[in-house]
């Protein structure tokens, strides 16, 4: 068996303000929690992805200051323009917006980005040949 990508786990810097960014913003819920060394530990999932893949996060982290043209991220497929658009408006009530919604080639397709509370950018995608509808779509 080759290995298979299972979760990504990240110190935070207020483990509440995150839980309700990534609940409010990418529609993951907690799946398990508890205490170990000496804090709480949260794992987050996307509904029906629970045995796929998981978000761990533990508090005790630095918040990370990126340039808005630093394109380190976490990437989320969402299903049109409209959704982006949508999440982008909210986002940008919330203040934490850095990249409005904008076209670029395949297979970059439209995207916006958002700050999390620690500072981790997240974008939200449609249009690039993964996540929903992507089936069709060739590699690049």
């Amino acid at each position: 068996m080759r290995p298979t990508l299972t979760h990504l786990a990240l110190h935070v810097p207020d483990l509440e303000a995150s839980i309700a960014f990534y609940e409010r913003f990418c529609g993951m819920r907690v799946i398990h929690q508890r205490e170990g060394k000496g804090s709480r530990i949260v794992w987050m999932a996307e509904p029906g992805k629970e045995h796929q893949f998981i978000f761990v996060i533990m508090p005790g982290g630095e918040s990370r200051h990126l340039a808005s043209d630093d394109y380190s991220h976490f990437g989320f497929a969402v299903d049109s323009h409209e959704k982006v658009d949508a999440i982008a408006a909210e986002a940008e009530r919330a203040g934490c917006l850095i990249w409005p919604p904008r076209q670029e080639p395949y297979p970059v397709g439209y995207y916006c980005g958002l700050r999390d509370p620690a500072g981790n950018y997240v974008e939200f995608s449609y249009g690039q040949p993964l996540g929903p509808g992507s089936e069709a779509m060739p590699i690049p």
